[in-house]
């Protein structure tokens, strides 16, 4: 268990971010004039093996749009080419990477795709918008164009955003995480806020930690007792605590958001606090916040 957590802080680490953005610092920026499916190009084919090049890594120069398709599906026979037709429109302002899910079943089963056609957008390192089916051309070229505002403003292909400099003194932390020992990633995460109160990482790493540690204590049977007994508000939290350290962010809102909607009074703004700091966990640049904050206001008022 912590072991799982614990590559799933790292995963979720600034030095895995940088380490990324710094591989997309040095690649050349996607060409609209590359030959259709070649590395590099404005519409690319991804296997396992270039996903974390062609995707991951690009997506901290530009959006990336996955369209996960098959040979057989005649919807994506329909929506592939308006999609690879807007992306050499785009002009390497964002890159189309075809996933055929028959070829790479690992990669679809990664990305949860449960129909064909999916299509998926990733934003330095991020899934942040998804749609699926076949959708007009105008739908599409909507989607696209509110993509590339929403991510780069419409910057000109190939600018890219200075690099995010490391910071020596995260390095005891992440070294913690490596090893799988969270107290001590804790505690040097709040050393360097003792320093630097406002540091523009350590914060969030930190609450993400302590959420770990607190999923990591709660452990699976947390569920199990929190089913037992709605009414207990501590065990909800810690229910929620543990889907969240496992991956399980909408179900862990959902179940706050439930206590909310059937408690009043104190119980019920205990358990709005305990949403509200697991939104500062994953940060609201995940859409799924975004949704979660409309559901809790609907619930609230």
């Amino acid at each position: 268990m912590a072991a799982a957590m614990a590559g799933a802080v790292d995963l979720a680490a600034v030095k895995a971010r940088s380490e990324a953005a710094a591989r997309a610092q040095t690649a050349p920026p996607p060409s609209a004039a590359a030959p259709a499916g070649a590395p590099g190009g404005a519409v690319v084919d991804v296997t396992e093996a270039t996903f974390q090049a062609e995707v991951l890594d690009r997506s901290f120069q530009v959006p990336v749009v996955l369209d996960l398709w098959a040979e057989w599906c005649g919807p994506c026979k329909q929506l592939s080419p308006v999609l690879e037709r807007l992306a050499a429109e785009g002009g390497g302002s964002w890159v189309l990477a075809k996933v055929d899910v028959d070829a790479n079943p690992a990669l679809a089963q990664g990305l949860r795709v449960q129909g064909i056609p999916a299509v998926k957008a990733v934003w330095q390192g991020q899934l942040i918008a998804e749609f699926n089916g076949a959708i007009p051309e105008e739908q599409a070229r909507e989607f696209v164009a509110e993509l590339v505002r929403a991510t780069t403003g419409g910057a000109v292909p190939g600018e890219a955003a200075e690099p995010e400099l490391e910071d020596p003194r995260l390095d005891a932390a992440e070294a913690a995480l490596e090893r799988g020992d969270l107290a001590a990633a804790e505690a040097a995460y709040q050393a360097v806020l003792a320093e630097e109160p406002d540091h523009p990482d350590a914060g969030i790493a930190l609450r993400q930690v302590q959420l770990f540690r607190r999923a990591e204590e709660a452990g699976p049977d947390a569920l199990a007792a929190a089913d037992a007994a709605p009414d207990d508000i501590a065990a909800q939290t810690r229910a929620a605590d543990f889907l969240l350290g496992t991956g399980n962010i909408e179900a862990a809102f959902e179940r706050l958001l439930e206590v909310i909607r059937r408690t009043a009074g104190e119980e019920r703004d205990e358990a709005r606090k305990h949403l509200v700091e697991l939104f500062g966990v994953v940060g609201d640049q995940d859409p799924r916040v975004g949704a979660a904050r409309r559901a809790l206001t609907t619930a609230l008022f």
